[in-house]
This record gives C-alpha cells, sequence and structure tokens, in this order.
C-alpha cells in the first residue's frame, strides 16, 4: 500500500472557518472558568486568558506555516517525525490522540447527565450510548458530513456566546436588573477585593486550565489534510484566531468577573447559568445546558475526527501497523475510528470503576498532553525554517510565514513549556507533571523497542 500524505479533501471553506471559529468554544469555557475566576480572581483571569490568547495565536502562526507547506492529515506528528525525530513524532501523536480520546469518555458521560436533567427516567448509560452511535456515524460515512455537522454545532456556540456578552454587557450597565442589586454593577467587583485577591502567582498556576480551555484550536491543522484549498483556507482560519480568542473568551471573561464575585466562582455550578440566572432570564438553566450540550456532542466530534486521523498517520507513516490506515469507500479511516472509540469506551468504564487511580491518571496526562503538542509545533516551525533555507530556499517560496521569525516561534515554544512548568506550584494539578513525564518517558521507550523490533525483521 502506497503512503498518502492526506484523506479525501472535502472541507469547504465555510467548513474550515466555522469550525476555528467554534470548535475551540467548549466546556473548557463554559464550566472551567469558573474554577479560573475563583482561583486567579477577576483581574487575574482575564490577564490568564489574554495571555493563553497570545500563546495559542503564536502557536497557530506556528502551524500555519507548516499546514500550507505541508497539508496532511495528521499534520503535528508528521512535523515533528521529520523536523524532530521519529520517536518525538511518535510521542505527539500518542499524546494528542489520548487528550481527545479521554475527552470523549467524558463527553459521553457529560452528554448523559445533561439529558437525565430533562428526562429524569432514563438512566445515563441509555443516553451516553446513544451519543455514542450518532457521533460514531457521523465520523464513519464521510468526512463531509463530520464538517457539515460540525459547522452547525459551532454556529450554536458562537450565536451562544455572543447573545451572553451583549446581555452581559447591557447588565453591567444597568440596562438589564441584577436580582439584590438596585444600580449598574459596572466593573466594580474586579477590584473591590483587590486586583489579586489570592496573590499574583494565581495567574500563572492557572495556565494550564486557560490553556486546556483554547485546546482545539490547534485542529485546523489536522483539516488541512481535507481541506479542498488548504493554501487559502488556512491562513484565512489562521489570521482570525486572535481576534476569535479575545472576542469569545477574554469577552466572555470580562462579563463573568464583572457580574461574579470572586468567592462565589466555579463553587457550585457554571458560572454562565449563574449569571443567566441573576439577571432572570426565563428558562437560563435549560438554555445553558442545551448550548453546553451541544458544547459536548461539538467536542466528541471533533474528538473522534482528530483521535481517528492521528492513528491514521501513524499507520500511514509506518509507525504502528499498517491496517490502521485502512479507509473505507467514504475515505474515513474505518479502523482507526473504531479504535479510537474503543479507547473512549475503555475512558468512559475507568472514569466509573478506577476514578481514583486509571483515569486519575489519564486525565492528568492529558491534561498537559496538548501544551506538550504546541511546544511539538513551535520547535518543528523552527527547525522547518532552519532546514528550508539551508536547502537553498527562499522564504518568498513559503505562501504562508511565520511573522516576526524566530521570535514567535521561540516565544510559544517557551511560554508553553513554563506553564506546563509551574503547575508545580499548584498542589491541585502537580499530580499532571508526576503521571506525564513517566508516561512520555515510556512511549519513548516503546518507539525505541518497535523500530529496533522493525529494522531486524
Amino acid at each position: 500500500m502506497g503512503k498518502n500524505k492526506h484523506l479525501e479533501r472535502k472541507m469547504e471553506s465555510r467548513h474550515i472557518r466555522m469550525i476555528s471559529l467554534g470548535g475551540v468554544i467548549g466546556t473548557g469555557l463554559f464550566l472551567s472558568s469558573g474554577y479560573t475566576i475563583h482561583q486567579a480572581g477577576p483581574v487575574g483571569t482575564i490577564m490568564a486568558y489574554l495571555l493563553g490568547a497570545l500563546i495559542v495565536y503564536t502557536v497557530m502562526l506556528c502551524l500555519g506555516e507548516l499546514a500550507v507547506a505541508m497539508p496532511y492529515t495528521g499534520s503535528f506528528h508528521v512535523y515533528a517525525k521529520n523536523y524532530i525525530g521519529p520517536a518525538t513524532g511518535f510521542v505527539v501523536a500518542i499524546l494528542y490522540w489520548l487528550t481527545w480520546t479521554i475527552a470523549l469518555g467524558s463527553e459521553f458521560t457529560a452528554a448523559g447527565l445533561i439529558m437525565q436533567q430533562w428526562f429524569p427516567q432514563v438512566p445515563v448509560w441509555c443516553w451516553s450510548l446513544v451519543f455514542m452511535v450518532v457521533i460514531f456515524l457521523i465520523n464513519f460515512f464521510s468526512v463531509r458530513i463530520f464538517a457539515e455537522s460540525e459547522f452547525w454545532l459551532s454556529a450554536i456556540k458562537v450565536f451562544a456566546i455572543v447573545g451572553f456578552i451583549i446581555l452581559g454587557f447591557l447588565a453591567i450597565i444597568g440596562v438589564i436588573p441584577l436580582e439584590g442589586m438596585h444600580h449598574a454593577p459596572g466593573l466594580s467587583n474586579l477590584t473591590k477585593n483587590g486586583l489579586f485577591p489570592n496573590g499574583w502567582y494565581g495567574v500563572f498556576t492557572t495556565m494550564l486550565t486557560v490553556n486546556f480551555a483554547f485546546s482545539g484550536t490547534e485542529l485546523i491543522g489536522v483539516t488541512a489534510g481535507e481541506a479542498k484549498d488548504p493554501e487559502k483556507t488556512i491562513p484565512q482560519a489562521i489570521h482570525t484566531t486572535l481576534w476569535r480568542l479575545i472576542i469569545f473568551f477574554v469577552g466572555s471573561i470580562v462579563v463573568l468577573s464583572a457580574l461574579i464575585p470572586y468567592k462565589v466562582a466555579g463553587v457550585t455550578q457554571s458560572p454562565f447559568v449563574y449569571v443567566l440566572k441573576q439577571m432572570h432570564i426565563p428558562f437560563a438553566a435549560d438554555l445553558m445546558n442545551f448550548v453546553v450540550l451541544t458544547a459536548i456532542v461539538s467536542a466528541a466530534n471533533s474528538g473522534l475526527y482528530a483521535s481517528s486521523r492521528m492513528l491514521w498517520s501513524l499507520g500511514n507513516e509506518g509507525t504502528i501497523p499498517k491496517f490502521f490506515a485502512k479507509t473505507n469507500k467514504n475515505g474515513a479511516p474505518n479502523v482507526a475510528l473504531v479504535f479510537s472509540m474503543l479507547g473512549g469506551i475503555f475512558a468512559l468504564v475507568s472514569s466509573v470503576v478506577a476514578a481514583d487511580t486509571v483515569y486519575l491518571v489519564l486525565v492528568s496526562i492529558s491534561g498537559l498532553a496538548v501544551v506538550i503538542v504546541w511546544m511539538a509545533i513551535a520547535l518543528s516551525e523552527l527547525n522547518f525554517r532552519k532546514r528550508f533555507l539551508k536547502e537553498g530556499h527562499q522564504l518568498s517560496e513559503l505562501k504562508f510565514r511565520t511573522p516576526g521569525w524566530p521570535f514567535v516561534p521561540y516565544f510559544a515554544l517557551i511560554a508553553s513549556g513554563l506553564s506546563c512548568i509551574l503547575i508545580w506550584f499548584d498542589p491541585q494539578q502537580r499530580i499532571a507533571l508526576y503521571c506525564t513525564i513517566p508516561f512520555v518517558a515510556i512511549c519513548y521507550l516503546i518507539h525505541y523497542i518497535w523500530m529496533r523490533k522493525a529494522t531486524k525483521n
């Protein structure tokens, strides 16, 4: 079987734009943002999200140059393999696959729990099974169906966030009254307990949570292998990354921080639900639960897509058995899809029967995995550009160039690395380092043994 660089190119520009626009909006924003406000304080959280947006944007600028020059399916690990080393490429693919596979398990459970609030007589596992089947079929039949479904799921999230920001702004200036308040709250909540009520270090120790909320932005790189016109669509999506993150994430965080006392945030419920209830918006909890359900289904949809493409790419490159690269008549990697779904089911089962052991380890590793992938993207771009010029090429040959080279990729690399290291100072997140470092070492060892065995044969 010959080695392909990509699967069938069926994604249109509107699919790529909307996936890049709404793909990053997920449970990390709707649920985890409350924890960040509680830990870092209002101003600290805004600063953390601004810094996170800057880090992600620089990573995306690096990814843009790579993805346009080499629009491969499973892009990250191929770039890491070619420009860092084969073992690192393998580790990047396994980490990214694990991140989305673990997400699959948690998303199916979360979707079942939300549905049970509306249909209490139906067990959670029934709903989880329904969503498993639906998500699998969406991905199995063709990438076109995946792209179309993700387009509409992302559109719902985008409109919901825009609507929330508008309502929040009206509440801040007093047009919409808040429960228990007889005047416009303004921005008093941002500073009344001091700029950093829990200390300035909270800004940095929450960076991993912030980066988790931004995870999914890099999915644009995976879609490059199935985009109809990657030279046009990928740069368009990259260029809009920063303003998207600032409007949707930082805009939401400013509203939440202004309207929720930081001691209340993240304690009992989604901060979005809390704010809407304070405004006396009818059916606030149900409306927000519907949006969160949309985000969950979208995350599961993207998760199965991304994880299956990583397995396909590993099989296509010959790093794992070739049968993982098999596709069905519609061009979908059916073997990789089945194994990724089985991984999600294993994560789901482990969250029930081994929540304090196996599942805790898996979640801890996946929390750091995306940031490690970002570091690999930045380092791959640095090495790619150096080799490109060394081989006698001209910069004018690149259809998309990372601006501010080499400062931008170095910033992306160092800032991502620091956000990993700084979680050592947060006892609640420190376990991620304890689990991830040995796991990465084991992955390198497995690759070494596998390659040594392959060369002997």
